[in-house]
């Protein structure tokens, strides 16, 4: 049995506040002094820290090895300023109004769910760690037909989770812990849900990842996107968030799968991170560079497809049946 310290509450807390005075400040500050504190931050993160310096070279090596040094050193520099941006603007969307989400945060085409509202279909939106995902969660209910639902790991720091859930979900997004989707799956709704999931970083279930190419690296995917739209039926999109300017982002609907049950096994997470793919590509500065998505080893991947071909093997068993 683990036994915490007493004042472990007290630490927890005392951790809390801190983090709610810092969002505090920097939540009544007009933008541009944010940015200005944000290209601080960058060189800070880059240069003096380091932080996840070499994580950020090798990934960045590995994807594109076309690119010269002096490339990859502008890519670099970029994301270190993109990941401050994105930092900044989360604590700053926390106090932001909905007038001003709305003015720096816009659906580009919310009637491509229209069809999709009007048959009673719920909707799987396919998003991933570019650009600012945040302020998606705050924009994104009130300006589409369905009831935007998020799924999203809660915080180990109750007292940070229940700021952060009442913040976040204050325009309209319902946020559901990944433990929950099941029962809330299950329950009646008033109207058709869109359920929102980022499945672009390394899984940690070894036996219920797909193994997909992506960047020309086979590379092991969580099996959400997948099991949710093979499972449920639900019509596949993907929403692709760009910037336009600094402090100012579009969202982009685009349809993958109308009828995800009639796909093979892994056709839609390979979709799904091709189409992540591409996006990165254009603009490679603005995806999550910092996050360790190649842990597994070559005999991990290996492992994986095994897994993979039992799948397909029983799949192909069921249907012959």
């Amino acid at each position: 049995m683990l036994i915490l310290p007493r004042n472990f509450t007290n630490m927890k807390k005392a951790g809390f506040f801190a983090i709610r005075i810092f969002s505090g400040f920097l939540g009544i500050q007009p933008f541009f002094i944010l940015y200005g504190l944000s290209d601080i931050t960058a060189l800070i993160l880059q240069y003096l820290v380091g932080y996840r310096r070499k994580v950020v070279q090798r990934n960045l090596k590995s994807c594109f090895p076309e690119k010269s040094a002096k490339e990859l050193a502008k890519i670099e520099r970029k994301f270190y300023r993109n990941l401050s941006d994105i930092t900044i603007e989360t604590f700053k969307g926390l106090y932001m109004s909905k007038k001003q989400i709305s003015k720096r945060f816009k659906v580009l085409n919310p009637e491509v769910m229209q069809k999709y509202f009007e048959r009673g279909q719920d909707t799987l939106g396919l998003a991933s760690h570019y650009a600012n995902w945040e302020w998606g969660i705050l924009g994104v209910d009130f300006q589409i037909p369905h009831q935007a639902v998020s799924i999203y790991k809660p915080m180990h720091n109750e007292y940070a989770e229940n700021f952060s859930f009442k913040r976040r979900s204050r325009f309209g997004m319902k946020l559901i812990g990944i433990k929950e989707t099941k029962a809330y799956f299950a329950s009646e709704k008033e109207k058709p849900n869109t359920y929102i999931l980022a499945a672009d970083q390394h899984p940690n279930d070894k036996k219920k990842s797909i193994v997909v190419d992506f960047f020309n690296i086979e590379t092991a995917s969580i099996h959400g996107p997948e099991a949710y739209g093979r499972n449920t039926g639900m019509p596949i999109l993907y929403y692709d968030i760009q910037r336009t300017k600094r402090g100012h982002y579009t969202m982009e609907i685009i349809e993958l799968f109308e009828h995800p049950k009639s796909t093979n096994f892994g056709e839609i997470t390979q979709k799904y991170m091709s189409t992540v793919e591409s996006i990165i590509r254009r603009k490679p500065e603005n995806w999550l560079w910092s996050h360790k998505r190649w842990k597994y080893t070559k005999n991990d991947i290996e492992r994986i497809k095994a897994y993979n071909q039992e799948w397909i093997e029983k799949e192909k068993a069921q249907k012959s049946r």
